[in-house]
């Protein structure tokens, strides 16, 4: 089915646009109305799975990013276990003002000195270089832990995003195996913002071969994390295990 037929009308235009509605407020977060949005999504990410035919669990991590912790809140209260984001010292800032056991996922591009905080994430999304995994294998290990972390493949090539080539994943994915303090999860990655159909699904399919490959290399790759508010029901499609959604369940950032 093509995306435009799967997506309110009033809803085109851009990628965040197109899936979330009018981005143009910020939604009600407390209540019965940001529940049924977020019952809505379930659904909509259920009815893709079902037509992707591939079955697998789908986890929804709500990006609360630039948003208050009170959206962390909302989401618990809604059934989201899973939230999200983008800088470390914003997040920290949340998880010492919330009371949910929520699990928190580090989503945006992290820098080494962050490597150390970072280590505190249920799962860390963007592993884009070995001297970030070099970074947070010496602070995991600091902690005695075991981080669970995801490779950033750039698929499409775009030099606005960070990540590895699919190319280079067989050296990566050797490479990886001599940070005993990651646990390498999966792939992760984005797609353009304006991209069409096609060109979501190849980013897609290329990522989920990405997954496929670190698995193969010996890694317990099981996660893919692709598709945010605007194309997420295409990466369900196409193997997402985990999808990104903010602005379609909390609207616009403040």
């Amino acid at each position: 089915m093509p995306l435009s037929d799967r997506i309110p009308a009033d809803a085109a235009g851009s990628t965040e646009a197109r899936a979330a509605g009018a981005l143009t407020q910020s939604f009600d977060i407390v209540g019965a109305r940001f529940a049924e949005r977020v019952r809505e999504v379930r659904e909509r990410i259920a009815q893709a799975v079902a037509r992707g035919g591939i079955g697998q669990a789908v986890t929804l991590v709500a990006v609360t990013k630039t948003h208050g912790p009170e959206a962390v809140e909302a989401a618990w209260a809604a059934g989201i276990a899973d939230v999200g984001e983008n800088r470390v010292q914003e997040a920290e800032s949340k998880m010492s003002r919330v009371q949910v056991p929520v699990r928190w996922h580090l989503i945006g591009h992290l820098q080494r000195n962050k490597a150390k905080a970072a280590t505190q994430f249920s799962l860390v999304h963007g592993v884009d270089s070995l001297r970030l995994a070099e970074a947070l294998n010496a602070a995991s290990g600091e902690r005695g832990v075991v981080l669970d972390v995801l490779v950033q493949v750039n698929v499409s090539g775009e030099t606005s995003k960070s990540g590895f080539a699919t190319t280079d994943i067989s050296v990566v994915a050797a490479a990886l195996h001599h940070f005993t303090h990651l646990r390498v999860c999966g792939a992760m990655t984005m797609a353009p913002y304006d991209a069409a159909e096609p060109v979501l699904r190849q980013v897609f399919a290329d990522t989920r071969r990405v997954r496929d490959d670190l698995r193969v290399a010996g890694h317990p790759a099981a996660f893919l994390s692709m598709g945010m508010s605007g194309d997420f029901e295409i990466a369900v499609e196409e193997g997402a295990t985990h999808v990104r959604l903010g602005s379609i369940l909390f609207g616009s950032r403040p």
